[in-house]
């Protein structure tokens, strides 16, 4: 694989990740990188680095090294991807799905991604655009893991549609909906009772929050389709998140329009990575029958 020689820094504002960037900076330094540290005025004096802006560091990052937590990782993903810069996470969060080095691995991983030693892995990732009164609007949202249409401030019910491209799925009453990715159904989309989905699969789920129906199940669906979310009813108030970062609200008659990006995220892992080894060791998939499978 290629090796990196130009490497942006991405972390986060809490004090328990000031001495794992300041090492992190230093040992790039070490290995002949130039380092980019993306700006951020809560962030201390480093080491080694040079502050830049978001767009610098997407234009100019030959890779992105993300110390912090899964939503550290989503929210650098959502702007790094549509540049094709590849993202490694250091996990300084709970679960740490996405950010697979663990901190007293650090240097050792590094010299390796560094040298030209990692897997490279494409996901799929969502985009989104919102249309009111008949006219779809400018801006088009990211989103890593999820699109989720839900009520905005009560705990009523909201009454929506789904289609898929021009086929109409169903009239629903429920909390909501999510839309996934694959790398988004081990996320809200698993505690909402969705499939999981491998990361190498072109495809989305749609699952359910809550629905009113017991028929009203999870469906998967082809990564190559559209899906849109209609609000319905006069009263609905609705909201849009995305990654459960960003929101906008919509009111009846708006819809959401979600479907493939153009460009997946790029995610480096150490060499030998597994997603069921993951599985087994973050989300506790398949445990008791670890004595079945030694036998």
């Amino acid at each position: 694989m290629k090796p990196f020689r130009t490497v942006g820094v991405i972390g986060k504002r809490r004090e328990p990740h000031r001495p794992t960037l300041g090492k992190l900076c230093s040992a790039l330094e070490s290995l002949g990188c130039e380092v980019l540290v993306a700006h951020n005025d809560e962030l201390p004096e480093l080491p080694a680095g040079r502050r830049v802006d978001a767009e610098e560091l997407a234009g100019r990052a030959e890779l992105a090294i993300v110390v912090g937590g899964d939503g550290t990782l989503l929210g650098a993903g959502r702007y790094l991807a549509p540049a094709g810069v590849p993202l490694l996470g250091v996990n300084q969060g709970r679960l740490g799905f996405l950010v697979d080095i663990a901190p007293d691995e650090m240097a050792e991983s590094l010299a390796a991604v560094i040298g030209g030693r990692y897997e490279l892995e494409e996901r799929l990732i969502l985009s989104a655009r919102l249309t009111r009164d008949g006219k779809t609007e400018d801006s088009v949202y990211t989103a890593v893991n999820d699109v989720v249409l839900r009520n905005q401030a009560s705990i009523r019910m909201i009454e929506f549609e789904s289609w898929m491209g021009e086929q109409f799925i169903s009239l629903h009453r429920a909390d909501g909906m999510i839309v996934c990715s694959p790398t988004g159904s081990t996320a809200y989309a698993l505690s909402g009772g969705g499939p999981l989905l491998h990361p190498s699969l072109q495809a989305m789920a749609l699952v359910p929050i809550c629905p009113h129906t017991l028929s009203d199940r999870p469906i998967v669906i082809g990564g190559d389709q559209q899906v849109k979310l209609i609000v319905r009813g006069d009263d609905t108030q609705a909201t849009v998140t995305f990654d459960g970062q960003i929101s906008e609200a919509l009111e009846p008659g708006d819809s959401v329009l979600i479907e493939r990006s153009d460009k997946p995220l790029k995610l480096i892992h150490p060499t030998g990575s597994s997603y069921f080894a993951i599985l087994r060791n973050k989300l506790r998939w398949g445990r008791g029958q670890e004595s079945i499978a030694e036998r």
